[in-house]
């Protein structure tokens, strides 16, 4: 039996060396469905109607690193909350010397016309696969993209063995690992091992459609599909359909090896925060008039780039009118899952109440979220900058506030971190997979290869390299600290006192705070941990809310001086954090709603 005391965990009937002391409840802690949590559809932009959920309990049992599949199983743990969390059932803490391993009965009846992947939405950091037994994934690298296994051919007809192990270094490897550290404290948190996003198998046929990506151009009115198929024959058809409310919009039918259509949207309506307009899309494989494969999903009609606007001044526009984006730094973290909400309204909720406060703007922040917290973005209208989660270490510790504006004399002074080849590979391969894996959201408008000098190497390469896999966004570069002079945005992190400067026009790139703020108070009883801290505390939720009035002045003012964003540090607290204007918990809300949106109106006019 656990509980809180003056916003203090006391735990009980565990092992000290081992335990996870973070948690606290949420109102949707003790709402979550144990047998199967998380239980909606997990990819809303490839929805099929024949899949099945595999979350809930499965057996685990924690080995020596080079240990084979055990003989023995400990207990319960419930997926996919990760195994340090409350939710999990299990709370306990796994270094680089053990590894964690799952394993699932379940019943699967064959089909000859059908092949079964099994899906896991992320799986943090090294991740094996066995079905009865044989390995069928020698090694998966990367803790925030998605796992995609046919398993058919090691099935048998009804019951069948399901084993994953994983194996992950925390913050001693050169993995994306994001604020995990083995030691939290200060803006680092609580690390999460093994599976934290949903585990599913689906049944498609022989040819199927495995992937699509969707380009739309609001200049021309036209939206350009690129489906993948699997195992594709001469003759198939492919129909793609574009529906409105209902209603068929455009349809498409081809053929051949090109597997790309563009399609024309007569008087396009588009995306944007006040007017969030969603089309269906449907995907469709006929052979000899039947229908092989289908898939169904959704696209936004939308346009992002940096621009001049009439005075000459590089602008962010939307759409093809300039845009403020305003938003909060996001971690992404929960007292109970940890990187894993309790249940999809808690998911649901964060961005809800965002638009509540009246932002439009959210800054996703070294973390990937599952592919529904980006469907929920894209359905009720928030901006997403989406960070790659960072790793590897920093270029230097910044100890020097001396020097004129950030990142001019840390430019000149500090290299870039020179990576190993192996830490360069695993870099790039989990961008490009991330990128893959989240670029048909209309929500995410920029892409954050670095975070200040956090792993940062070969910067301008990486910047190039990222608009490259997609041009369709506006790449950030860096965001904080040390500034190369390219990218699309010139990203200044400004905390306190150096919010007051005055900052050069640039003719390239347009101008944004990627972080400041920081405004500091602890709510009795709704505070994690005694040794809490924020950038500047407040005793009141007057004085807070006072203190923030100021600085949303300073920001409309550098609106007016060129700047087109601003990200404000931060959504909630985190664990030892209370920079939040919601609590850790989600339950109050340190500044009433009403009034910041009243406050954030100025910054769109």
């Amino acid at each position: 039996m656990s509980g809180i005391v003056a916003g203090m965990l006391i735990l009980g009937n565990v092992h000290a060396q081992t335990s996870v002391n973070a948690y606290m409840p949420t109102p949707w802690t003790h709402k979550t469905d144990k047998a199967k949590p998380l239980n909606e559809y997990p990819r809303p932009q490839m929805v099929r109607s024949s899949w099945q959920n595999l979350n809930g309990a499965w057996q685990y049992a924690i080995t020596d690193e080079d240990s084979g599949i055990p003989g023995k199983w400990e207990g319960e743990i419930i997926v996919p909350f990760p195994v340090e969390s409350y939710l999990s059932g299990v709370q306990k803490r796994i270094d680089k010397t053990k590894k964690l391993w799952y394993q699932k009965n379940i019943n699967i009846q064959k089909r000859r016309d059908r092949n079964i992947l099994l899906h896991i939405g992320a799986c943090d950091w090294q991740t094996r696969i066995y079905v009865n037994g044989k390995e069928i994934v020698v090694k998966h690298e990367g803790g925030y993209i998605p796992i995609e296994q046919d398993i058919t051919a090691y099935l048998n007809n009804g019951k069948n063995s399901i084993v994953i192990s994983c194996w992950d270094p925390t913050d001693e490897g050169e993995q994306a690992r994001g604020k995990q550290v083995s030691n939290p404290s200060g803006i680092y948190y609580t690390s999460v091992t093994g599976i934290w996003q949903t585990v599913w198998i689906e049944q498609v046929p022989k040819t199927y459609i495995k992937n699509y990506n969707v380009v739309t151009d609001i200049d021309h009115s036209t939206v350009t599909v690129q489906p993948e198929i699997v195992n594709p024959r001469s003759g198939d058809q492919y129909i793609v359909s574009v529906l409105r409310l209902g209603r068929l919009v455009t349809q498409t039918t081809f053929s051949g090896t090109a597997f790309s259509k563009s399609m024309s949207i007569p008087g396009a309506k588009l995306w944007s925060p006040d007017h969030p307009d969603l089309y269906d899309l449907q995907l469709t494989i006929k052979r000899n008039n039947k229908v092989v494969d289908q898939v169904k999903g959704y696209f936004g009609m939308r346009k992002i780039a940096v621009a001049k606007d009439e005075k000459g001044v590089q602008r962010i526009f939307l759409n093809n009118k300039p845009v403020f984006m305003y938003g909060p730094l996001d971690q992404g973290y929960w007292p109970d899952g940890i990187y894993t909400a309790p249940t999809e309204a808690a998911l649901v909720s964060d961005i809800k109440r965002m638009k509540e406060m009246g932002f439009n703007t959210v800054r996703k922040h070294v973390k990937v979220e599952p592919a529904r917290w980006y469907y929920h973005c894209d359905v009720l209208g928030l901006l997403v900058w989406q960070d790659m989660p960072s790793g590897y270490g920093e270029i230097v510790p910044v100890k020097d506030h001396e020097h004129s504006i950030e990142g001019d004399w840390l430019a000149r002074n500090y290299k870039d971190v020179e990576r190993t080849e192996a830490s360069e590979r695993i870099f790039r391969n989990e961008w490009a997979a991330i990128i893959r894996s989240l670029k048909k959201h209309p929500s995410i408008v920029v892409w954050v290869p670095f975070n200040e000098s956090w792993g940062q190497f070969k910067t301008n390469e990486i910047l190039s390299w990222t608009k490259s896999l997609d041009p369709t966004r506006i790449v950030d570069g860096p965001s904080g600290w040390i500034d190369r002079g390219e990218g699309e945005m010139r990203d200044y992190h400004l905390y306190g006192e150096r919010l007051d400067q005055s900052f050069p026009l640039e003719d390239r790139r347009s101008l944004v705070i990627g972080e400041f703020g920081g405004l500091g108070l602890a709510i009795k009883n709704h505070t994690m941990k005694k040794d809490s801290w924020g950038y500047s505390n407040y005793t009141s939720e007057k004085e807070l809310l006072s203190a923030y009035s100021r600085l949303v002045d300073r920001i409309e003012a550098l609106k007016k001086d060129g700047f087109s964003a601003a990200i404000y540090t931060q959504l909630t607290d985190v664990e030892t954090e209370i920079n939040g204007i919601i609590t850790y918990d989600r339950y109050q809300l340190k500044m009433p709603a009403a009034s910041l949106k009243a406050l954030h109106e100025k910054l769109y006019k």
